[in-house]
């Protein structure tokens, strides 16, 4: 039988034999391992870890190590264990899997299906028992057809490929380019027809009236405004939308024509970015508890810097009417960021129905609240139990927009798991170009997550919310991610939409072919910094010195208050500084840990964290509340007071922008430690400041940082190499003061070239009409999939949500009233549908 083709190594049988009679004795011995402690799942540092023990210091043994025995182990990601055999889960490069299936007593070894491995591994969960009738999930035969990518260094460009393949196929004769005009000529908005009228019926009649027009606006000057040759351009079958003045609308006649005479996909992205298609945009994310100030989420939700990335619309907005603008159109866009109304809001801004972005012209929350058939849900919801609220939750939004926008957006773009689930029910009834976004999913944070789902259920609920990242991504037109890492990973790790690739929830269903990261709907923007908040240390006009006092206080004042524990004997010496939730996996903990057993460090610098609660006993989540205790405890151990301050989390935006370009003050640095961190924006807010930067090289902060150049990686994993590198920089920086500023100036020139919110604004609108054309003229909407979607939401998820308990409080008579009366202190009413 043929044996899998793993990285070059495995391709025929006989190559697997002469892998396994190589060092036969050792790999016996190193496999005997593995099984020695029965079924189980192994991950890959256990695997290379084996490996390393088996070979110890014996040189005649290297070869083992890099040969291919050692490169399969390399590559693979996951083991299963059920002896006597072994089931390898193989990732040669980022995004192409093998699996292959190793006997131990035989030394015999085959390959299996996505299927029969996924079996294999169900059987840690259900023993011996085997079930014919499992529903299999396959997207592979819709997406069979369709053009995609298939280096893994494409992944990510999703619009780049497109426009360079459906360029190729749509324009390939003169008649191919029919659905061009078609697109054009349906162009409208709110009734008023832009861009081409129904004078032009054909394509020598588009090219006529384009040659004619380019002769007539050539005879006035560059600024001459639109409504001065409106007339003209109308009786030759042109609408508003193609320019301001005559130069504009030129360069949008030139580009037209060189598309129809020779097309080309630059062209094409840049004509599309021009054409006039989004006016309205809804943003997403329902779990609530969110606001401009005072109000950055719970405990067990992402959403401090979720919502920072949700209501920093400025740059977005100014984006939508600077071309607005240049189109020459006479239209207000709007900005809807849509959240769930919280009655008891405790003193927050949650409760009311709408609340004015500051900083915007057009842009605004709408809040709207969880209903069941009992009344409105008045407190807030945990994000692991909001999914039996949100079909209906989506309806109310719909009618609510409709009131708000009077008629429907151009664009949704959903945030997080419900956020996109909520984006694709809209979209699919509406038609509407759907953009997500997940931040984060949870399957990657917690381990095994999948195979045994059940023993997290009833916290967690991740059989509805896995149920619900498939449906999304695949459901929506474009996927946009901050990093490489979050779609594919790296070489040795596996990204965030990669583990949906294939896994199973035994008893449940199985996944052979989930979210395809070779999609080419997946395209890489990623978010900046305000800028109005974090600049740069060196713009001394901008700097908020009224701040500083309490920043002192922050950080100085040697009484320990509930705010801060712990003071800084030796006020000289430079900081470095990090600020985070504190939960395992950003591992807080780990850097004082790491500071705290190194005295080389200590000497040098002093240490400050911002994070959590000093008080355990303020805090609702019991991993928080595990990770403070432990901090207290290193405190303690280590006798870091007079080295190190603990200060709780900061809420102020504006003072901590301060705090960062304080901590530069003190040619200080700033660590971010996490296990795992899917973009960084902290990592890209100190850069901004001009902080030189430490992050881990698990995640986005690999792809942020250019190690050495704009800032310094750090393995997690391995603190005392961490905490060498942080100390060598201090070190050189005192013997060259201006390696500091070499480093600080590397991160700068990285952010502006990469991570600034106007080059992420410029490019959603872009992506959004591109993927608004190719919807439009191609089978882009996906029609097979969004069918087989209805079905398994119909079949599966409604009644997986039926599981999740409402919350206790909606039993309450009267609830229904009193929310009524509690909207309506606050403005217009939600209506019941």
């Amino acid at each position: 039988m043929v044996a899998a083709a793993i990285t070059h190594a495995l391709s025929s049988r006989e190559r697997v034999e002469d892998m396994l009679s190589e060092h036969r004795n050792e790999i016996v011995s190193l496999l005997s391992r593995y099984v020695a402690e029965g079924k189980k799942i192994l991950q890959p540092h256990q695997l290379l870890d084996g490996l390393e023990e088996v070979i110890g210091k014996n040189v005649e043994l290297e070869s083992l190590r890099h040969g291919l025995f050692g490169e399969v182990l390399r590559s693979t990601q996951e083991a299963i264990v059920l002896p006597p055999w072994i089931a390898l889960a193989v990732r040669p490069r980022p995004g192409v899997w093998e699996y292959v299936r190793v006997n131990v007593d035989e030394l015999a070894a085959e390959q299996l299906s996505v299927a029969e491995y996924l079996e294999f591994k169900e059987h840690l969960v259900n023993g011996s028992v085997k079930d014919d009738y499992v529903l299999e999930l396959d997207f592979e035969p819709f997406n069979a057809s369709f053009p995609r990518p298939t280096r893994p260094s494409s992944i990510g460009s999703g619009v780049q490929f497109l426009n360079r393949h459906l360029s190729s196929r749509l324009f390939r004769d003169k008649e191919s380019m029919q659905p061009l005009l078609d697109f054009l000529r349906a162009h409208k908005y709110r009734g008023q027809k832009l861009m081409l009228n129904e004078r032009i019926q054909s394509l020598p009649g588009l090219r006529s009236a384009l040659v004619k027009t380019e002769e007539h606006l050539k005879k006035f000057p560059k600024d001459t405004p639109y409504a001065e040759f409106e007339y003209k351009l109308q009786e030759l079958g042109l609408e508003k939308g193609w320019g301001e003045n005559a130069e504009h609308a030129l360069d949008t006649i030139h580009l037209l024509l060189e598309i129809l005479q020779a097309p080309d996909p630059s062209n094409l992205e840049t004509f599309l970015g021009r054409v006039p298609m989004v006016f309205n945009v809804v943003i997403l994310s329902p779990h609530g508890y969110f606001g401009q100030a005072n109000v950055l989420g719970m405990p067990d939700h992402p959403v401090d810097r979720l919502c920072i990335y949700l209501i920093n619309v400025a740059p977005l907005e100014n984006e939508m009417l600077l071309r607005i603008k240049q189109q020459g159109l006479d239209i207000t866009p709007e900005i809807i960021v849509v959240t769930r109304l919280i009655p008891e809001a405790h003193g927050t801004t949650c409760n009311q129905r709408l609340e004015k972005i500051s900083g915007t012209q057009h842009s605004r929350i709408l809040r709207v609240p969880f209903r069941t058939e009992k009344g409105v849900v008045r407190d807030w919801v945990s994000r692991f139990d909001v999914w039996p609220y949100l079909e209906r939750f989506s309806e109310d939004v719909t009618n609510e927009i409709a009131v708000e926008l009077k008629g429907q957006p151009d664009l949704i773009i959903g945030n997080y798991s419900d956020g996109n689930l909520v984006a694709s029910l809209m979209a699919h009834k509406q038609g509407i170009t759907q953009c997500n976004i997940a931040h984060a999913l949870e399957k990657t944070k917690y381990p095994d997550s999948d195979i045994y789902w059940k023993n997290f259920e009833e916290k967690y609920h991740f059989s509805c919310q896995f149920t619900a990242d498939l449906i999304a991504m695949n459901h929506a037109d474009f996927i946009i991610t901050s990093t490489y890492q979050e779609i594919a990973g790296s070489k040795d790790t596996v990204g965030q939409y990669e583990s949906h690739t294939a896994f199973t929830l035994p008893g449940l269903y199985r996944v052979v072919h989930g979210i395809d990261v070779f999609d080419p709907k997946f395209n890489i923007v990623s978010p900046g910094a305000d800028m109005q908040i974090y600049f740069p240390y060196t713009e001394k006009q901008h700097r908020l010195t009224a701040l500083h006092g309490t920043i002192e206080e922050l950080l100085f004042n040697p009484e320990q208050t509930a705010e801060h524990m712990c003071a800084l004997n030796d006020r000289k010496k430079p900081i470095i500084f990090s600020m985070a939730r504190l939960d395992r996996v950003k591992n807080m903990t780990g850097l004082v840990e790491w500071f705290a057993k190194s005295k080389r460090l200590r000497e040098l610098v002093n240490l400050v964290v911002v994070a959590g609660d000093i008080d355990p006993s303020k805090s609702k989540d019991r991993e928080e509340v595990a990770e403070i205790e432990k901090m207290h405890r290193l405190v303690k151990e280590y006798n870091l007071n007079g080295q190190f301050r603990w200060i709780c989390a900061q809420k102020n935006r504006v003072r901590n922008g301060e705090l960062y370009r304080y901590i530069c003050d003190t040619r200080g640095a700033f660590v971010q430690p996490a296990l795992y961190e899917a973009f960084g924006l902290t990592v890209v807010e100190a850069m901004t400041c001009g902080l030189p930067t430490f992050a881990t090289c698990n995640g986005g902060p690999a792809e942020i940082i250019v190690d050495g150049v704009s800032g310094f990686h750090i393995d997690p994993y391995h603190g005392v190499s961490a905490t060498e590198r942080i100390a060598d920089f201090f070190e050189k920086c005192k013997t060259d003061p201006s390696h500091w500023e070499k480093i600080s100036n590397g991160g700068l020139q990285r952010i502006y070239e990469k991570y600034t919110w106007q080059i992420y604004a410029d490019r959603l609108m872009t992506l959004s009409g591109v993927y608004g054309f190719w919807k439009y003229v191609s089978k882009l909407e996906r029609r097979e999939t969004r069918r087989y979607l209805e079905m398994f939401y119909s079949l599966k998820y409604r009644n997986l949500v039926k599981t999740v308990p409402l919350a206790v409080e909606e039993s309450v008579n009267g609830i229904e009233e009193k929310s009524t009366e509690l909207l309506a202190t606050n403005g217009t009413l939600v209506h019941n549908h």
